[in-house]
């Protein structure tokens, strides 16, 4: 069986698997409280949790023969420097495309 780690961006570019990180961020659940509301199998809800705790964005407890799958905030903190860093650039590249243009002579 070949495994690979996946980061939070890929793990969350899959609308099902966006629909389940959302779901859980309301309110923990089963793999079976999931199923119930998506038109995909338990199996197919445990290879979409699997993909997102393997990227770190959920977190499962075990409570008796249940395993309840929690949205971890931890998980969201490299896709929050990602977007730092891109609204930061962005605001540096406005900032410049600004000033160049205030700068610049005007065109006849």
């Amino acid at each position: 069986m070949t495994t690979y780690q996946v980061d939070g961006w890929t793990a969350l570019g899959d609308p099902r698997r966006r629909d389940i990180f959302e779901r859980l961020a309301h309110r923990p659940l089963s793999v079976a409280e999931l199923a119930k509301d998506l038109p995909i199998s338990r199996p197919a809800v445990s290879q979409h949790l699997k993909v997102l705790h393997d990227a770190r964005l959920v977190r499962v407890d075990q409570q008796g023969t249940r395993r309840i799958y929690h949205a971890d905030p931890a998980g969201l903190e490299p896709l929050r420097r990602d977007l730092d860093r891109f609204w930061a650039t962005t605001l540096q590249n406005l900032k410049r495309v600004a000033e160049e243009s205030f700068n610049s002579p005007p065109k006849e």
